[in-house]
């Protein structure tokens, strides 16, 4: 039956094969949060296996490959990211903004559509190491791995939903992002769930010809599997309890506002955004011990304060008459600055304030790595011109920060800031003048309601923790707000679209891993490895009788 299956996928031509390969892409999408069925790649990816073998066409010249290998790639990637990414048209709803809701298929499709053309690409580089044998799984993970980089660097990069991810959906199988990150576990991942196709047909078998290639394969795509879980298991078991190893003396209190993105900034609302907030920060636990004044850090969302904080002196009294000594806040918020032109303009940045008990700003961040079409409008002299430009009107005007920084205040922990977006970015958490105690990621997943988008966004901030070997503090405006390890694992959260706090010790930090020095050697490591692979497969090709 399985066979069958397989024989069909394999002859598949036309329109027929890129809807398979559409389906293939869309099922893989079911991998990521918060459906977190990885089990389907093993599936999926040898589905695309079998339709790029058969992806031919005969033309003036011969037998062409690249092109037909290339639309089944796009047509697997559109599928990918239309399905994986559908939450993106949310946000055009989110402020009610008539205009721009008329775009909103065309901009989920036209993004999911531009994404793919890095899966096309991946799969014609897949195609030129092709073979008819074992190696050809590795050939797929290096260039889809290659693809997938690509993605999360050019042009200012998106890596949102890397088939990384998909690994490492469990405590025990993430852990290899100590030292591959997630780059290094999507380059193996594709291999382990492509593996099935070592086992179809006579076209993958071929015993006459490479049994000790195929058996190389295999024996390497075990490998790659035991080297996963066997590190999984030995970080976790020097690892305490969840929630056991924290840094002593210290109390966190998240805040968790949950106020709708429609009205968060109408000037009407924003003495109701702060009164909630303090509120909030204030309230008593079950443990009348504790409230806002037992606290070291009080964590508020991104842009939590819809206004320029440094121009609103009674919010910093406010937020003076809130804490107590010792406590410090952190809170998202516009900065606004003269430009440093003659243009007498100013210039906006979306920025994390720390502020103490006497009301005084100790430090600041502005978010370096900022979000296309969201915060920034790329193109836009090009926009102007084709007379589009109202459209557009609100969307970005700030500017990027320019560099990220250690954040050390005397008495407490010293931390990184990692703002929405920036969270999604492997090796660029870390700030150039040393190693924090812990990661802020604060963030207002609210453009995206309660759809799959918050849930992404905190997987891809937990692989930040593992890489680094840090904890991570998280909060987000709806939520999902959380507590995570240094190992990844979350040892409390809030639910998304709920309003409240969540309190926690900060947990321990851990040694540096090995991700943070030698990374980019195993990723180098991995694609010789399948580079060699792929090679062998090609040479070792003979014409069928």
């Amino acid at each position: 039956m399985f066979e069958n299956w397989a024989e069909r996928l394999l002859l598949l031509w036309g329109w027929r094969r890129h809807l398979a390969a559409f389906a293939a892409g869309g099922l893989s999408a079911l991998a990521m949060a918060p459906v977190h069925a990885a089990p389907i790649l093993f599936l999926t990816l040898p589905a695309l296996v079998l339709l790029i073998d058969g992806a031919v066409v005969a033309g003036p010249r011969g037998v062409r490959r690249l092109r037909p290998a290339a639309a089944v790639g796009w047509w697997f990637g559109f599928g990918y990211f239309l399905i994986g990414l559908y939450w993106v048209g949310i946000a055009f709803f989110a402020e009610g903004r008539a205009a721009l809701i008329p775009l909103m298929p065309f901009a989920v499709a036209g993004l999911a559509a531009g994404l793919a053309l890095f899966t096309a690409l991946g799969a014609v580089v897949a195609r030129l190491l092709w073979s008819d044998g074992p190696t050809r799984i590795f050939a797929l993970a290096l260039g889809l791995g290659v693809s997938e980089w690509l993605r999360g660097h050019l042009l200012t990069g998106f890596p949102w939903n890397l088939i990384g991810q998909a690994v490492a959906f469990t405590d025990l199988t993430a852990q290899a992002a100590s030292v591959v990150g997630v780059y290094g576990l999507t380059f193996a991942g594709i291999a382990v769930f492509a593996a099935p196709a070592l086992f179809i047909g006579d076209r993958i078998d071929d015993r006459r010809n490479r049994p000790g290639l195929r058996r190389l394969t295999l024996a390497l795509v075990l490998l790659l599997v035991a080297a996963d879980l066997g590190w999984g298991i030995h970080r976790l078991s020097g690892a305490a309890p969840v929630g056991q190893a924290v840094v002593a003396g210290s109390r966190i209190r998240i805040v968790q506002p949950n106020i709708e993105q429609a009205v968060k900034w109408s000037p009407e609302t924003r003495q109701a955004a702060i009164d909630k907030l303090v509120a909030l920060s204030d309230r008593k636990t079950d443990d009348q011990t504790l409230g806002a004044i037992s606290f070291t850090e009080i964590v508020w969302p991104e842009t939590a304060l819809p206004f320029f904080l440094t121009e609103e002196p009674t919010a910093l009294a406010r937020i003076a008459d809130l804490l107590s000594p010792g406590t410090l806040l952190f809170t998202g918020a516009p900065r606004v600055e003269p430009a440093d032109d003659a243009t007498g303009g100013r210039r906006y940045y979306n920025s994390l304030f720390v502020i103490d008990d006497t009301g005084a700003i100790r430090a600041a961040y502005d978010k370096v790595h900022l979000v296309p079409f969201g915060e920034y409008m790329p193109f836009d002299g090009l926009v102007g011109r084709l007379g589009i430009a109202e459209l557009f009107r609100g969307i970005g005007g700030f500017s990027p920060g320019p560099r990220r920084n250690l954040i050390s205040v005397d008495g407490h922990p010293s931390f990184s800031v990692l703002i929405c977006y920036e969270a999604i970015f492997s090796g660029e958490a870390l700030p150039d003048g040393g190693r924090p105690d812990y990661l802020v990621n604060v963030t207002n997943d609210g453009w995206f309601g309660r759809s799959a988008g918050p849930y992404q966004h905190l997987d891809a901030a937990r692989l930040r923790a593992i890489e680094e070997g840090l904890p991570l503090v998280r909060a987000a405006n709806t939520g999902i707000s959380a507590i995570v390890d240094a190992y990844g694992r979350i040892v409390a959260s809030l639910p998304i679209g709920e309003e409240g706090v969540l309190d926690g010790h900060l947990p321990a930090e851990r040694p540096p891993v090995v991700f943070h020095r030698f990374g980019p050697a195993f990723l180098l490591t991995f694609l010789m490895v399948s580079l060699l692979l792929s090679l062998m497969g090609k040479g070792k090709r003979r014409p069928r009788s």
